[in-house]
């Protein structure tokens, strides 16, 4: 297959680095992601700056792409530019730390899959959840096989898949579940500090996550699973639409 490869963390990042040498034996595989870290930035695009790309060279002497802009920009790119036919697969990641949940809204990384499906090409997002021992090389391999399987079976127009592990060595994963978001990581609170000038600065407080939601992509992770959820482009409550029709003008 003609895979892009991107992420939300750089280029140089070890999560891509470490995927991309598991691909490369079986498939064309084309690295495009951001010069430097560009997480949380969501499904932003770079308006009013030039996106500018660079080839970088990978640690096989092979060269990859290094863009100034978003993850949803080196998608873009990569479709529009580098590749003169569509890839038949993206994959963003592998992203140190968890994206489930509400976090799906905030990701770079699963931005960057979005993207692909919003343009018609099958697409995966890949995380794994932050701690002590993240087993890319492990998960790289999990990526690496069941890509034939995803390509095989197709998605829905307009669908992605969100793939998210457990930090814990792959033979220790109990197994995979196909899940739903989860609704119960929402960041509400900030750790607000003073300067040494007695101004107050604020960074994002820690969320502590919990199994309490049946099925959800937080608890499977919780639990030894890797969780794949898959997620879709409209973003229509399809079930309201009817309710909203007192609001039409007469």
């Amino acid at each position: 297959m003609k895979i892009l490869l991107t992420n939300d963390d750089g280029y140089a990042a070890p999560g891509i680095q470490v995927l991309y040498e598991s691909l490369r034996p079986y498939h064309k595989v084309v690295l495009i992601a951001p010069d430097r870290e560009k997480s949380a930035v969501s499904h932003g695009i770079t308006l009013n700056d030039p996106i500018r790309m660079s080839p970088v060279r990978l640690n096989d002497g092979d060269d990859g792409y290094a863009v100034t802009g978003t993850p949803a920009d080196c998608v873009k790119l990569g479709l529009f530019d580098l590749f003169t036919t569509p890839p038949d697969l993206i994959i963003s990641g592998i992203n140190p730390g968890c994206n489930t949940g509400v976090d799906i809204n905030y990701s770079g990384t699963v931005s960057a899959a979005r993207e692909g499906a919003l343009n018609g090409i099958l697409s995966i997002a890949v995380s794994i959840k932050t701690g002590k021992t993240p087993d890319f090389q492990g998960m790289s391999r999990f990526i690496a096989n069941i890509v034939d399987k995803v390509y095989d079976n197709g998605l829905p127009s307009g669908t992605f898949l969100n793939i998210n592990a457990p930090d814990i060595p792959l033979d220790e994963v109990k197994g995979v579940k196909i899940t739903r978001q989860a609704s119960n990581n929402l960041s509400k609170q900030f750790d607000k500090r003073v300067d040494p000038k007695n101004r107050s600065y604020y960074w994002y407080g820690r969320i502590d996550q919990v199994a309490d939601e049946p099925d959800s992509d937080i608890t499977a992770v919780l639990q030894g699973y890797i969780s794949i959820t898959p997620v879709q482009c409209d973003i229509t409550n399809y079930s309201v639409l009817a309710e909203l029709e007192p609001f039409q003008l007469p």
